[in-house]
């Protein structure tokens, strides 16, 4: 019973933000308030919500402080050089902007952190997209593929965990994954140019005096100068962004913005890349990181305190919805564990496993990762079902080693999921419905996992 009332849970849940019948946030806590009644819990919904709650507590105020944190470094100009070469490279072209951006993810994914990737590829992406009126679903789809892939960094997060759990070295694991990975790669730039020249086709290709035309349609500037007013106009909601000057050209920054900090551009540089660096090496727990390091980018770079109110009343839009999305997911999460839904859901997926398949183990725990990364966390999935399925393949022949490599085949699916709290960093910043991006990407990222399963089992390293 409770397997059937968790997949009724998460379909729930699918169907009503999909088709837009609930925001994301009242779905995530009305749902699983709703099931916990079902499943004769209710009166432990509160020590369920706490406990998730709990485990969710330290990203939320990791992603808080690192909005913040990379949010000041746009708005004083740390990535405008980045933004420039970009922009230069795409153009006014529709196709180069679509490669552009799964380049500029996969670049910045190099961190290991998904909200920080995300925060950086949509603050760039972002202004070209709507000048051009491109489909803002194919920027999010790109970018999170793009992740997806490069999450299987060992530094972030799911090889990490699949060696732990299996109680192996995480360059075993890796190292050999490498070029299937790269084939992943290969084919999210491969589709970026498909959906690049869709977009073309359907929009054509401007030349730069032609982009530069007065817009009747919303135009954005990211990261702009303090004590503006202006409200963006698309009817989106959103944080107060300042009108684009007409004679400013084709550019997702404004190079005159109050906030510019140029004599500063060398500590900021350093000081992100001490920041990254302390990530990688873990001196100190992420949130900590980030929590030190926006404090120490607003005391330099705005010593006096009405700019620092200024810089963090500018991002709050951001830093609210998309900690109060973490925190609705953990009643989501919470709700899962504690009635022991995911447990029955995790087990009853190995005990539909045919026993013919045995000596395929690795071949399903391939494409279990898929439904199961997307459903559950992915410590659910490494520290709950991975052992689970290692084992039976252990009982064929299967050697640990292609278990865990498997096991890391479907993160471009699952850096979409609805668990996943840099996802919703994702659609806020480039204001997209999380159903319109779910209805988009899904499709394409089960492709890209699957084609890094081929080539896996193609190389003989799965």
């Amino acid at each position: 019973m409770l397997t059937i009332l968790g997949f009724a849970m998460i379909a729930t849940f699918l169907v009503l933000i999909m088709m837009k019948k609930m925001s994301p946030i009242a779905a995530l806590v009305l749902i699983p308030a709703l099931f916990c009644v079902f499943v004769g819990k209710g009166a432990k919904l509160g020590d369920y919500v706490i406990a998730g709650v709990g485990s969710l507590a330290p990203t939320a105020a990791m992603l808080m402080f690192a909005i913040v944190y990379f949010g000041v470094m746009i708005d004083v100009g740390l990535f405008d050089p980045i933004v420039r070469g970009i922009l230069k490279f795409c153009k006014a072209d529709p196709l180069r902007i679509v490669v552009g951006t799964a380049l500029l993810a996969a670049i910045v994914s190099l961190d290991g952190d998904g909200s920080t990737t995300f925060m950086i590829t949509v603050s760039a992406m972002y202004p070209l997209y709507k000048r051009l009126k491109m489909s803002l679903v194919v920027m999010t789809g790109v970018a999170a593929m793009a992740n997806g892939v490069m999450n299987t960094l060992p530094w972030g997060g799911p090889t990490a965990r699949a060696a732990t759990a299996l109680k192996l070295d995480a360059s075993d694991i890796f190292v050999p994954m490498i070029p299937a990975l790269a084939v992943g790669l290969l084919f999210v730039f491969v589709l970026s140019y498909v959906l690049g020249r869709r977009e073309r086709k359907r929009l054509g290709v401007l030349t730069l005096d032609q982009a530069l035309e007065p817009q009747e349609a919303e135009t954005v500037l990211v990261g702009a100068g303090a004590g503006t007013d202006t409200k963006a106009t698309g009817g989106n909601g959103g944080a107060s962004l300042p009108e684009e000057p007409q004679d400013e050209g084709f550019q997702g920054l404004d190079p005159d913005r109050a906030t510019l900090r140029p004599k500063l551009y060398w500590f900021n540089a350093l000081l992100t890349v001490t920041l990254l660096t302390a990530m990688i090496m873990e001196w100190l727990p992420i949130p900590v990181l980030f929590l030190l390091g926006a404090a120490a980018a607003l005391t330099v770079n705005f010593p006096h305190i009405p700019d620092q109110k200024a810089r963090l009343a500018a991002h709050a839009d951001n830093v609210l919805n998309v900690s109060g999305m973490v925190f609705a997911a953990a009643v989501f999460t919470g709700v899962l564990q504690g009635t022991g839904m995911v447990d029955h859901m995790a087990k009853w997926m190995v005990d539909v496993i045919p026993s013919g398949m045995g000596p395929h183990m690795a071949l399903v725990t391939g494409l279990l990762s898929l439904p199961l990364t997307y459903f559950m966390s992915n410590d659910g999935f490494y520290f709950g079902v991975l052992p689970v399925l290692a084992e039976a393949g252990a009982a064929h022949g299967v050697t640990p080693l292609e278990m865990a490599r498997a096991s890391l085949v479907g993160q471009p699916l699952h850096m979409s999921s609805p668990l996943v709290p840099a996802v919703y960093v994702l659609v806020g910043m480039a204001k997209v419905e999380f159903g319109d991006h779910t209805r988009f990407v899904v499709k394409w990222a089960a492709l890209t996992c699957l084609v890094i399963l081929g080539a896996g089992l193609l190389f003989g390293i799965i």
